[in-house]
């Protein structure tokens, strides 16, 4: 009870202040109108206004997918005052809005990723598969939604929901002083010592002005985007030559293609060739079958249009399914994902950048902050040329990714945690699963509360301090 109470007038008294900087004084008008200038043009003049600075912390978090949670537990675990800021309604992120229920890359890390799948299997919520059928950990997307919220409220973590970060304040030293967010309570400024950008799309590193790349090295588009679908009606005895970890055991090589194959007889081709279902255990299936190449992370009506384009095709292809009868028959879509499944955004420059020579020679730091097993997974940017997966000629070895590679180049007082850490496209389709993303959120946590507490940049916090921190915290935390 008393770190509750303590949390919650932490939270509550925010400063009545102003982000000066951000608007001019003389003017409270917060609607849009016409200049006179620009009457009947296609463009805008927004009237300057005071930006209300709706709360201070030792540590600001962007993003609460499994990288912000992780990040923010750990820094709260720390002793840092921190604030979570989410676009959506849940916490989880791709976890949980993006209905993904695999956690991938997870069987080697330590600390608080344990303790998230500890709680879920308490709760009967992971899915379980004879020894060896499965190197990933599925999940019931509701009940980790209640995890994460427990867990962070535990932490005594001030939450904001549907609340999108929409521009940075950066003082003439560079150094990262305030965001600005959109909400239903308006227009807010939120000042911080040191802030974690786990927005996945880099969101804020673009808007505190971090150099990006995007997209494959050659200038191409982005790897494509996907809809999730949880199924029922489905019995899994019946369906266990299509389901990827039920099939595998029963000496079935295939899975993947043996649905590709259902499906197309059902009539319809579907735009991801390697398409599949997983098990989650009470009768509730997970299906990935979608692809929608082309489609800018960066742009809002590209996303709206493959959002629509790719919910059609999931339940064309599920038509598709029932019309075969069989095990197939009573197959019915109970959800799809809110947040169509994003696979690659800005990859920002840090300290240290990935590469796929990192991958080739399983390149081991002193810095490092989690080791990587996953393998290349490029999802082809071309249907032209292949709608799976793209060979890249070579096996990745497992890697550490070092602290480095988590700390801003361009800008003071800023790390990276998730997919948006500083790597090329070949090496980010490694690093970017989220067994990954929760162990670079807690060292990114980590380093921000003592970045925090030193009154200094992360870049100049100790790697030997971050790496006893992150031990004491994994050791916790199971």
């Amino acid at each position: 009870m008393k770190n509750s109470r303590r949390s919650f007038l932490r939270c509550s008294m925010a400063s009545p202040l102003f982000i000066a900087s951000l608007g001019q004084r003389g003017t409270s008008a917060a609607t849009t109108s016409l200049s006179e200038a620009n009457s009947g043009s296609s463009v805008l003049a927004e009237p300057a206004r005071q930006i209300p600075v709706a709360g201070e912390s030792d540590v600001i978090v962007c993003g609460a997918g499994p990288a912000g949670v992780a990040a923010a537990i750990a820094a709260a675990r720390c002793g840092a005052t921190v604030r979570l800021l989410e676009v959506h309604g849940c916490l989880g992120g791709i976890w949980t809005a993006g209905l993904l229920s695999w956690i991938l890359d997870a069987g080697n890390k330590k600390g608080i990723i344990q303790e998230i799948i500890a709680r879920l299997r308490m709760r009967d919520a992971v899915a379980t598969y004879p020894e060896g059928a499965s190197n990933a950990v599925g999940y019931r997307p509701e009940i980790m939604k209640w995890v994460l919220e427990e867990m962070i409220q535990e932490a005594g973590v001030c939450v904001q929901l549907f609340t999108r970060v929409c521009a940075a304040h950066v003082d003439d030293t560079k150094r990262l002083q305030a965001v600005i967010t959109e909400s239903k309570s308006g227009r807010q400024g939120w000042r911080a010592k040191v802030f974690v950008d786990a927005t996945g799309d880099g969101d804020l590193a673009a808007f505190a002005g971090c150099r990006f790349d995007y997209g494959d090295e050659e200038g191409g588009p982005a790897q494509p985007m996907s809809m999730l679908a949880m199924l029922v009606g489905l019995d899994p005895e019946a369906v266990k030559p299509f389901v990827r970890g039920l099939a595998e055991p029963d000496g079935e090589r295939n899975p993947k293609g043996r649905l590709l194959e259902e499906i197309r007889r059902g009539g319809h081709d579907p735009s991801y060739h390697a398409p599949t279902i997983f098990y989650l255990g009470h009768g509730l299936f997970c299906m990935m079958a979608n692809h929608e190449y082309r489609v800018s992370a960066l742009d809002a009506a590209e996303i709206t249009a493959a959002t629509f384009r790719s919910r059609a095709e999931v339940h064309r292809i599920v038509e598709a399914l029932r019309s075969l009868g069989g095990p197939w028959k009573e197959i019915q879509i109970v959800a799809t994902n809110e947040q169509i499944g994003v696979r690659e955004g800005r990859r920002p420059y840090g300290l240290y950048r990935l590469t796929a020579d990192d991958l080739k020679n399983g390149t081991r730091h002193e810095d490092a902050v989690c080791t990587v097993t996953f393998p290349v997974d490029i999802h082809s940017p071309d249907p032209e040329k292949n709608k799976g997966i793209v060979a890249r000629g070579f096996r990745s070895q497992p890697y550490d990714i070092p602290y480095r590679a988590l700390v801003a180049a361009d800008v003071r007082g800023l790390l990276f945690a998730g997919r948006c850490i500083s790597g090329d496209f070949v090496a980010h389709s490694s690093y970017r699963v989220t067994g990954n993303a929760a162990a670079m959120g807690e060292a990114a946590g980590v380093a921000a509360a003592l970045a925090a507490a030193h009154h200094c940049d992360p870049k100049d916090v100790p790697w030997s301090e971050i790496a006893s921190q992150l031990e004491r915290l994994r050791s916790q935390a199971g």
